[in-house]
């Protein structure tokens, strides 16, 4: 941020009089403009792309979708604004998307109307806002998360050959003709392999199989 220049914000909340006594708070202060404001998410991806603010200060929860969402689209196209949560929870799932989706910041707001302030310049700095407490869950989640099995390891033989045989485009009739096993046997195969890979769809299925074809064969 250059010496002069005022950290333009961004509010978005659904709440009519959070927005108003945050952007009141924030216009009294020397080096800080409100530039614009919105109540949805929809709204807010309609505005703030437009204006560029230098941070985005943002609800958690929106009536038409969520705060996570909000900041890792606006994130993609705007790298360099940044994200400053603000919800009425203390939420680790929230916490985790948030950081994950690119946000700088993640504060309550039960905080003192002169930490926002200062946390609003924080992460205008390219800095990042985030409590020692809240900081050592997140990266214990992390390691957790690094350690975990390759997902394809919890998949016995025959589900590796399912879906191998799902990734050549075969219904579950033509995958039994070709395993010498009944239709109803390979439908709870399938299922097995969604559930295991953490899929909804035997689409994603499908497409997962040829991505692993096409790296072993490159």
């Amino acid at each position: 941020m250059g010496g002069d220049k005022a950290i333009r914000v961004f509010l978005v909340d659904d709440h009519e009089i959070v927005r108003r006594g945050v952007g009141s708070l924030l216009d009294d202060e020397d080096g800080i403009e409100v530039v614009g404001e919105a109540g949805t998410a929809a709204q807010a991806m309609a505005r703030v792309p437009a204006l560029e603010p230098d941070v985005v200060v943002l609800d958690v929860r929106l009536p038409d979708g969520d705060g996570v969402t909000v900041c890792r689209d606006i994130r993609s196209m705007l790298p360099d604004t940044r994200m400053l949560m603000l919800t009425s929870y203390s939420d680790d799932e929230a916490l985790y998307g948030a950081v994950m989706a690119g946000a700088s910041g993640y504060i309550l707001k039960q905080i003192h109307g002169t930490d926002l302030v200062g946390a609003v310049r924080t992460v205008a700095q390219g800095r990042s806002l985030l409590d020692p407490e809240s900081t050592a869950r997140m990266l214990k989640r992390l390691r957790d998360e690094a350690g975990r099995k390759d997902p394809l390891g919890e998949l016995t033989d025959q589900e590796k050959r399912v879906l191998e045989l799902i990734g050549e485009g075969l219904t579950n009739r033509e995958i039994g003709a070709r395993m010498y096993l009944a239709e109803k046997t390979v439908k709870n195969y399938v299922s097995r392999v969604l559930a295991k890979l953490g899929m909804a769809r035997r689409t994603q299925a499908a497409a997962y199989a040829v991505r692993l074809s096409m790296n072993q064969t490159a």
